[in-house]
C-alpha cells in the first residue's frame, strides 16, 4: 500500500513530528510504501493571490505534493489544533494543492462536481491542549469535520479515519509514549482498520438511503388498523401483526430505494435539497453506486415474499381475495417512481402518498387481523390522516421543483407552481379538521381523547399562520424546513390521537 504522511506543524521538531514518524514506522513494518512531507521544508506562498488559484504561478513544491498526493493511496495528515482547527501553514497548503483541475472538477450544475481524488483513503492524527470529548462535545469538532468532509471527502478522499490526542500540554512522558506507540500501531494495522471503515461507512449509507424518518408514521397507522380490528372483537394475533409490519417495512424500503434509483437526475440537479426533501444523497453524494440499487431491492423481495408466505400460511384468515388486494396497495407504494406506473411524474404522487400512509395502511393493520375489508371504522379513521398527510407531501415539493422540472417530474408545486401548491396544501390542513368534527359529530370518533381536536386545531392554525407567511414572501423555490417540521408534526396528532384512544379502549376492555 502506497501511504503519505504529511506533518502539518510549521515548527520542526514538534511532538507532531514524533506522531508522523512513528506512524510511517508502524506503514513501513507491515509492508506498505511510505513517502513524507514535512510543509516546514517547503517553500511556496500560502495565499491564493488570483480569482482562481489555478492563475497563480506554481511552485516546484507545490508540484511534487500534488504528484505525492496522486501516487498515494493512503494519505495521512499530521497536525495540532489551533483555535479550534489546523494551522495557518496546513490551510494554505489545501489552498494551493487542492485546487479545481487537480483535487476537483465544477460543472455547469453549482450543486454537482465531480472528485477527482476518488480511490484514496485518509487520516488524521490531531494534537490538543483541549479534551478531546469537550472538543467533541462542546466544540463539535469544527476541524476534523472541515478536513474529513468539506475538504477531503469533497475531493473524494474517503473513508477519513480520525485519532485526537489529547491534552498534551499536561501530558506527562509515559503518556505521550503510549501516544507514540498507538500511533505506531495505527500504521501497522491500517490495511485492518481500512476495511472495518469501510464497512462501517457503507453501512451508515445503507442506512441513511433508508430514510427511517419517515417510517414510525406508517407503524402509527398500521398499528392504528390491528388495534381497531382486536376492540371490533377479533383475536389479535402477536405473530400476524409483526408479520404484516415487517412485509410493510420491506415494501417501504423497497419503494424509498426505487424511488432513489429514478429520482437520481433529480436530485443531483436539486439545490435545496435538505432533511425532508431530495432523497438521502447516498446516490449524488457517492457514498453508495447507483448500480447497486436494483440489486437491493431484489435482496428485498426474497424476505418480502417469505413474510408474505408466512402471513398467509394456515391458519390465517387471509385468502385469495386478501393477497390480490394487498398486493395492489403494495403496487400502488411502490409505484410511486416505478415504471411503467411513476405515479409521481404524473401528478399523482402526492395522491399516492396521502393514500399509502393514511387509509391503506389503516387497512392493511386491520385486514392482517381479520382478513376483512367492510368494516367501515378503519375506512374513516383513516380519512383526517390522508388529508392532515397531504400537506407535508405537497409541500415537500417545493424546494424540489426546478430540478423535478429539469427531468419531466410533474409533482403538484411543478404542475401548479410553489405558491398554489402552498395554498392546497392550507386547504387540506383544514379538511383533516373539518373531517375529524364531522366524524364526531357521526358519532365514529367517540373516545375522549378526540377532544384534542382543539390543540390540533391551534397546530393546523400555527401551520396556516406559516404558510400565509411564506405566500406573502412570494412563495420562492427554497428550503422550507420550518414549514416542513409544522407540517409533519401536524401529521402525529391525527396517528396518536386514535392509537391512544384505541389503546386504552383495549386496556379498558381487558
Amino acid at each position: 500500500m502506497k501511504v503519505l504522511v504529511i506533518c502539518g506543524h510549521p515548527r520542526k521538531e514538534s511532538y507532531c513530528q514524533a506522531l508522523a514518524q512513528a506512524y510511517a514506522e508502524g506503514a513501513q513494518a507491515a509492508g506498505a510504501e511510505v513517502r513524507r512531507l514535512e510543509l516546514a521544508d517547503l517553500h511556496f506562498d500560502l495565499h491564493v493571490r488570483f480569482p482562481s488559484p489555478n492563475q497563480q504561478p506554481c511552485e516546484p513544491d507545490v508540484q511534487r505534493a500534488r504528484e505525492l498526493i496522486t501516487w498515494a493511496e493512503h494519505v495521512v495528515f499530521v497536525y495540532p489544533t489551533w483555535w479550534g482547527t489546523m494551522p495557518a501553514l496546513l490551510k494554505g497548503f489545501l489552498d494551493r494543492v487542492l485546487v479545481p483541475g487537480y483535487a476537483f472538477e465544477e460543472t455547469e450544475d453549482p450543486a454537482v462536481w465531480n472528485r477527482l481524488l476518488e480511490g484514496r483513503s485518509g487520516e488524521l492524527l490531531v494534537t490538543m491542549d483541549t479534551p478531546p470529548l469537550v472538543y467533541r462535545l462542546v466544540y463539535k469538532q469544527p476541524g476534523h469535520q472541515a478536513m474529513r468532509r468539506a475538504t477531503l471527502g469533497f475531493c473524494g478522499i474517503e473513508p477519513t479515519l480520525v485519532q485526537t490526542f489529547g491534552p498534551v500540554k499536561p501530558a506527562g512522558d509515559a503518556q505521550r509514549r503510549a501516544w507514540l506507540r498507538q500511533a505506531r500501531e495505527s500504521g501497522a494495522r491500517l490495511p485492518q482498520r481500512l476495511r472495518l471503515a469501510r464497512a462501517r461507512q457503507r453501512a451508515r449509507s445503507w442506512i441513511k438511503a433508508l430514510r427511517l424518518q419517515f417510517y414510525p408514521m406508517t407503524w402509527i397507522a398500521y398499528t392504528i388498523g390491528a388495534l381497531a380490528a382486536a376492540q371490533g372483537g377479533a383475536v389479535f394475533s402477536s405473530a400476524r401483526y409483526w408479520l404484516g409490519y415487517a412485509a410493510l417495512f420491506l415494501v417501504e424500503a423497497i419503494t424509498v430505494f426505487i424511488n432513489e434509483y429514478v429520482d437520481y437526475d433529480s436530485d443531483r440537479r436539486n439545490r435545496h435539497a435538505g432533511p425532508f426533501n431530495g432523497g438521502s444523497r447516498v446516490l449524488v453524494t457517492g457514498e453508495l453506486p447507483r448500480q447497486h440499487m436494483p440489486w437491493a431491492v431484489a435482496l428485498l423481495c426474497l424476505p418480502l415474499a417469505w413474510v408474505v408466505w408466512r402471513l398467509f400460511a394456515p391458519p390465517s384468515p387471509l385468502d385469495g381475495m386478501d393477497f390480490m388486494l394487498l398486493a395492489a396497495a403494495g403496487l400502488l407504494a411502490v409505484g410511486y417512481t416505478l415504471p411503467p406506473l411513476k405515479l409521481s411524474y404524473r401528478g399523482l404522487g402526492e395522491l399516492d402518498v396521502g393514500l399509502t400512509h393514511s387509509v391503506v395502511v389503516i387497512l392493511a393493520g386491520y385486514v392482517v387481523q381479520t382478513g376483512r375489508w367492510d368494516d367501515p371504522y378503519p375506512w374513516l379513521v383513516g380519512l383526517p390522516l390522508f388529508f392532515a398527510t397531504l400537506p407535508a407531501i405537497i409541500l415537500s415539493g417545493i424546494p424540489d421543483c426546478e430540478a423535478d422540472r429539469a427531468v419531466g417530474k410533474r409533482t403538484l408545486a411543478v404542475l401548479l407552481g410553489p405558491d398554489r401548491a402552498a395554498w392546497l396544501a392550507m386547504g387540506n390542513v383544514l379538511l383533516a379538521l373539518l373531517a375529524v368534527v364531522v366524524l364526531r359529530a357521526a358519532g365514529v370518533l367517540e373516545g375522549a381523547l378526540w377532544h384534542l381536536v382543539y390543540a390540533m386545531a391551534l397546530h393546523g392554525a400555527a401551520l396556516c399562520y406559516a404558510l400565509w407567511r411564506y405566500l406573502q414572501q412570494g412563495a420562492p423555490v427554497q428550503r422550507i424546513n420550518g414549514l416542513m417540521v409544522l407540517s409533519l408534526t401536524y401529521i402525529l396528532w391525527f396517528g396518536l390521537v386514535p392509537l391512544l384512544d384505541l389503546w386504552l379502549g383495549s386496556v379498558a376492555g381487558t
